[in-house]
């Protein structure tokens, strides 16, 4: 959409392929969601009229990806499906050293396996859940130090997802950090992405204190696409030479590819550290399948190749930012607080603020989250104090898949929160009747109050 001077931003694609949707009656929703103790990860896709659950392995693939995936080769040594994958990461990235994974947290996995251990510390602008799940079960400890405008629903700012430079300065001081990792962008506390100077400067801090610097890149294009569209200094600059710029900044990335690699499956591992590299080519080995297949299909490796570059097309990334912020103007002029500014890939409720009736210890986002769906079937997820227990924020994430939801159904779901809103003083709070020990969110069972 270079040159585009139509204030209406369209889908700069078109549609070849449908499928349908299912409406549930308001009574089948009650009992489809009572069915699975009041959790909404329990319900089956064909129990939900509109998904915003994730953005994970949730887009629509492009027909060059359909394409490609007719010449995956399979072959379990070498493939020349792994030479396309890992000449794109390495042309994205200029890390060396590419593996390719199942998806995100496989590499998150590989990298707590091999790096970390008990006594050891990450520290994160923001860890998401399975992140912090692998970093804890290898002993370590997750830190997180997020700029103080992150905890400021309301606060304009255009880079909400930076680190506290300061507070990392700090810890840096202590020689049981093992690790620093950036997300980008921060999915736990609105979407918000990183600028570069904050990049450079947590570069030139781990690079002074010895401590490796690795991005959750999982969102690199958006994030580019944001430093792009809020850094004046960016302006001019093409989307591939910002991700390659935040890449340089790094030792390695953990990547899912689910996200900006437009794939359904698959993640990506990178590293400059040649030691690195082969500690986590055997921890590979071991749980995901030869290196140059990863636990994945060659057509999976196809589909990602060329999804990772779809995801740095400008026409794409400018559609797909102002969809995400039309849903949250939108629910906006509704009643619906929503997180300033909104992210790439999601729409976050302040579900505090929206029932502030319900205690954080009541849940006040599975709240919303199990309101959305009684109402009209929509589906979102909590990100506040069942997902991470002591939340600074309470809120409910209204993730987009990519490609795959059009203006009207936009409109459907913020039709359905302009409801919910007129009835939130009557919502009730939940408990938790039975959780696992690691990631709760996903399968605990839960009773309203």
């Amino acid at each position: 959409m270079e040159g585009w001077d139509y204030t209406t931003i369209i889908e700069p694609f078109r549609i070849k392929a449908v499928e349908p949707i299912p409406i549930l009656s308001a009574r089948e929703r009650h009992r489809a969601l009572a069915s699975v103790a009041w959790n909404v990860f329990g319900l089956r896709a064909d129990q939900v009229t509109i998904d915003l659950l994730t953005d994970s392995g949730t887009g629509a693939m492009s027909a060059a990806q359909w394409a490609a995936l007719m010449d995956g080769d399979e072959s379990y040594a070498g493939s020349r499906s792994f030479r396309r994958f890992e000449a794109v990461v390495q042309r994205i990235t200029g890390l060396p050293h590419v593996f390719p994974v199942h998806q995100g947290r496989a590499a998150e996995r590989i990298v707590a396996a091999t790096e970390l251990g008990p006594g050891r510390k990450v520290i994160s602008n923001t860890h998401f859940d399975t992140t912090r799940a692998n970093v804890e079960a290898s002993g370590a400890t997750a830190v997180d130090l997020p700029c103080e405008r992150a905890s400021a629903p309301d606060d304009p700012a255009a880079f909400k997802g930076d680190i506290d430079l300061g507070a990392l300065e700090e810890a840096l001081a202590d020689p049981a950090v093992a690790l620093v990792v950036m997300t980008l962008t921060n999915n736990a506390l609105g979407g918000h992405p990183v600028s570069m100077g904050n990049l450079e400067a947590v570069s030139e801090l781990c690079r002074d204190r010895g401590v490796p610097l690795f991005l959750d890149a999982a969102r690199f294009a958006e994030n580019a696409w944001f430093i792009h569209s809020r850094d004046p200094s960016y302006a001019a600059w093409p989307l591939h030479a910002i991700a390659r710029r935040m890449f340089d900044l790094a030792d390695g990335c953990m990547l899912s590819a689910k996200k900006d690699g437009i794939a359904n499956i698959g993640g990506v591992l990178a590293t400059r550290d040649p030691d690195q590299a082969s500690r986590f080519r055997t921890e590979l080995i071991i749980g995901e399948g030869f290196p140059t297949y990863g636990g994945l299909a060659g057509r999976d490796l196809e589909a990602i190749a060329v999804g990772l570059e779809e995801a740095l097309d400008p026409a794409y990334l400018r559609y797909r930012t102002r969809s995400v912020a039309y849903f949250a103007e939108a629910l906006a002029s509704v009643g619906v607080p929503v997180v300033q500014p909104p992210g790439g890939h999601a729409v976050y409720i302040d579900a505090g603020a929206l029932v502030p009736q319900i205690p954080s210890h009541a849940f006040p986002g599975v709240a919303v989250v199990n309101g959305l769906y009684l109402e009209g079937g929509v589906r979102g997820v909590e990100v506040g104090s069942l997902m991470f227990p002591g939340a600074a924020l309470e809120l409910v994430r209204l993730a987009v898949p990519r490609r795959v939801y059009t203006q009207s159904h936009v409109d459907y779901v913020v039709e359905v929160a302009a409801r919910l809103v007129r009835r939130c003083p009557e919502l009730p709070g939940y408990r938790v009747v039975q959780e696992p020990p690691a990631l709760r969110h996903f399968t605990a069972e839960l009773a309203p109050l």
